[in-house]
């Protein structure tokens, strides 16, 4: 028997409308007891999540992500809904929005070691913008303690004991603020629909921004891109994690390392934001030898980037490093603040970017450019408040997001 596979054509095709970098758990962001600690993590358990999706679609499939598990992930159950009011972060769902999803026409997965799942298509319709729950039972639980989540979600997810993954209203609802396991969602999309993915750390995971609120920059980007219809098409994948740097890992796999997996392997992804790099300035001595060293190696890599996203056909944006002068990675001597200006000057002016967007501009203090502007300092002066991620989202030129049609 043959297998109908569906092919890109005048009636639509699959792209990424949300998506969560996944990462290895770290013991503090691990569900608290009873679904962790003795026995395996989440054993009958029920997880019900929100995502904001970016563009609309007639249908939807989900990731499920078990890339840093290093036991096979027994997902029992999986259904989707409208959660009570459309808002994020809340437990309820909307009465008789419910969708079951499967998997291979089958109702659970096992997802292996290092793997993920895409599950079958579902006909849901969402308009741009929706909040979607997803609710997951685990009846066996996952053994070990490295599973895989997403815990910067800035966004209220809940767990709760036994199978409740149909239930309208959880009881005995632990809320907890970390993604598990959903890693995207998908939807099949008009011909003209696109992804931008973006690869960030902390300042595009959203720190500082609004819990619940989708204020992040790429949030605030969407809004502004689905109010022009030149641009209402374009879904934004979210690949940023706090902590993440660009050479080698720290909190998540180094950006050169997970580019494949978070970019090329999206679907539908036509452009790429890089915006990061501070974390590596940052976390390298601060001497004037070993800033000049990150400094040339940021280049380098971000020409990496460069070259492997183009041999797919991606454009690629670079975003300039903002600033942080007066945060706890602010050295005495401006070794940091000189090796930034060395990589904001080649983002710029290199040439090996596509297009540049400016955030160092949108961002620093006209009158003490090594600061951000008080107003977008959310108190660290290095991450962003919502009204400074409304500054990068508005520097954001959307015509570099106009697809050219033959």
């Amino acid at each position: 028997m043959e297998s109908e596979v569906e092919v890109p054509d005048e009636a639509g095709h699959w792209i990424a409308t949300w998506t969560a970098m996944p990462q290895l758990t770290e013991p503090d962001n691990l569900p608290p007891a009873p679904y962790a600690g003795e026995g395996p993590v989440l054993a009958d358990s029920t997880v019900r999540q929100t995502v904001r999706v970016t563009a609309g679609g007639s249908r939807l499939r989900l990731r499920l992500s078990n890339a840093f598990g290093r036991t096979p992930l027994p997902i029992t159950r999986v259904t989707v809904a409208l959660p009570d009011g459309g808002l994020a972060g809340v437990s309820a769902i909307q009465p008789g929005s419910l969708r079951p999803v499967t998997f291979h026409g089958r109702p659970s997965a096992v997802v292996p070691a290092g793997a993920q799942f895409v599950s079958d298509p579902l006909d849901l319709a969402l308009p741009p913008g929706t909040v979607l729950s997803v609710t997951l039972h685990l009846a066996d639980g996952q053994a070990g303690t490295d599973i895989t989540s997403h815990p910067g979600s800035r966004t209220t997810s809940y767990l709760a004991p036994g199978n409740q993954a149909e239930a309208a209203v959880l009881t005995g609802a632990t809320p907890v603020e970390h993604w598990y396991f959903l890693s995207g969602v998908e939807v099949w999309a008009a011909p003209g629909a696109a992804t931008l993915a973006l690869i960030g750390d902390s300042l595009t995971d959203g720190r500082g921004s609004t819990t619940n609120g989708n204020d992040r920059w790429p949030d605030q980007l969407f809004d502004r891109l689905r109010a022009d219809p030149r641009t209402a098409g374009v879904a934004i994948a979210n690949q940023g994690a706090g902590g993440n740097r660009v050479l080698n890992d720290g909190l998540g796999p180094a950006a050169l390392a997970r580019l494949d997996r978070d970019v090329l392997a999206q679907s539908g992804v036509a452009w790429l934001g890089v915006f990061e790099g501070v974390n590596d300035l940052g976390t390298a001595e601060a001497t004037e030898d070993a800033q000049k060293k990150v400094a040339d190696d940021l280049i380098a890599a971000y020409d990496q980037i460069i070259t492997r996203a183009h041999a797919q056909h991606i454009q690629v944006y670079g975003a300039t490093l903002t600033p942080f002068a007066g945060s706890f990675y602010d050295d005495d001597q401006g070794h940091r603040e000189a090796a930034r200006q060395a990589v904001n000057e080649w983002i710029r002016d290199g040439g090996g970017f596509d297009a540049v967007i400016d955030f160092d501009r949108a961002a620093r203090d006209p009158g003490d450019p090594r600061r951000l502007v008080a107003a977008y300092d959310v108190g660290d002066h290095l991450h962003l408040s919502p009204a400074g991620y409304r500054a990068l989202a508005d520097a954001f030129p959307a015509r570099l997001l106009i697809r050219q049609r033959d």
